[in-house]
């Protein structure tokens, strides 16, 4: 027989373990209901980023306090993004109408082009036809989900009104910010917590800069290629495929669909140099661009991305697709920092890092400034 001391102790322990185990289920459960709004922090914390480095640059022109020049950034991008619209919209409403109405006419005229081939017949007979597609998008909302919680709540708009809003507090008082985190962590750990916030920071900083450059170089390039290949609409196709560029893997083939139906009616060979366009464009793209953003940051397996991306955009939507590329890069570099280096004790990922505070010692001082008194 077990003695009364050993039968309470059994007991204690298992109701230890069972309220940890509802305590972890709570936590997920909670997780799961609040993610829409950890990713809309996070879009605010990468806007920060990007603000913050921007910021850092004027300070050397404009001697004014750090809130006052992320208000004056943010002041100048909104001036040029306003004034971007305001001289573009006019040709891209226009031709995004024409669009529109063009899209259905390509897709047949594919349609048509298939239909001579057995092959084609086949693959016709088992994928939906076009108005099938959009009277299925009209009766079931698919766009709406596919939007995630952009249209949820309050909005588009109003989204982005938090995000901008929350992104130029984080960026004006980054230490009121960083400082209330550390303190969560015990003491003996907050300098390593800084190494890894500073870690993190770097990445996402250097990933922004590279995909800016990235965007602006497929945009143009698609633009001009379109043009000489004389694609109608080719502005809108380009800025469409630089903005979409934005999203690795998923976007370049999402841009290069209706630049490729458009071409289709012109000529099959048409679409096909098109399609070879988008081609040498990402190949340009991955062996430029790409390289010197992973010398920065951090490599990212391919089919890690794509699966983080699938899960993401399921939990969250479309914004979830967006942001699954930076919030992995960061993942990463806190699981290499955090579990790799301390936990396991292997040094050999430190390398992945290391780059980036040697190539911009400005945002290395920055960051170790906002987080001394910590």
């Amino acid at each position: 027989m077990t003695s009364p001391e050993t039968t309470g102790h059994i007991v204690h322990k298992a109701a230890v373990t069972i309220a940890v185990v509802l305590f972890a289920l709570l936590f997920v459960a909670a997780l799961y209901y609040v993610f829409d709004v950890i990713m809309l922090v996070f879009a605010a914390v990468l806007l920060a980023i990007f603000l913050r480095g921007l910021a850092e640059l004027l300070s050397y022109y404009v001697k004014v306090s750090d809130g006052w020049l992320v208000l004056l950034v943010s002041l100048i991008l909104l001036a040029l993004v306003a004034g971007f619209i305001a001289l573009l919209s006019p040709s891209v409403a226009e031709q995004v109408g024409l669009l529109r109405d063009k899209i259905p006419a390509s897709v047949q005229k594919v349609s048509d082009y298939l239909n001579q081939y057995g092959w084609g017949r086949t693959l016709l007979e088992n994928l939906p036809s076009y108005q099938s597609v959009v009277d299925n998008i009209n009766a079931t909302g698919l766009m709406t989900r596919v939007g995630g919680f952009f249209t949820s709540t309050i909005g588009v708009l109003g989204n982005i009104a938090i995000v901008l809003l929350l992104a130029i507090y984080f960026a004006s008082e980054p230490k009121l910010y960083l400082v209330g985190f550390v303190k969560l962590f015990p003491r003996e750990r907050r300098d390593r917590v800084k190494e890894v916030i500073h870690g993190v920071y770097q990445t996402l900083r250097w990933w922004l800069i590279g995909k800016a450059g990235s965007m602006l170089f497929i945009g143009l390039l698609t633009w001009i290629g379109l043009w000489i290949l004389g694609v109608p609409l080719a502005l809108t196709l380009g800025l469409l495929a630089g903005l979409l560029s934005f999203i690795p893997n998923f976007g370049p083939i999402i841009s290069a669909v209706p630049a490729i139906l458009l071409a289709f009616i012109d000529s099959p060979i048409t679409a096909l140099y098109v399609l070879g366009l988008f081609v040498l464009v990402q190949l340009i793209e991955s062996n430029i661009v790409t390289p010197f953003i992973e010398r920065e940051t951090v490599e990212l397996p391919p089919a890690l991305t794509i699966t983080f991306q699938l899960a993401l955009g399921v939990l969250v939507g479309g914004l979830g697709l967006v942001l699954a590329t930076p919030l992995l890069a960061a993942i990463v570099v806190a699981v290499q920092m955090l579990y790799i280096e301390d936990v396991l004790g292997d040094a050999s990922t430190a390398g992945a890092l290391e780059g980036s505070e040697d190539v911009n010692e400005v945002a290395t001082d920055s960051l170790a400034e906002t987080t001394e008194n910590a």
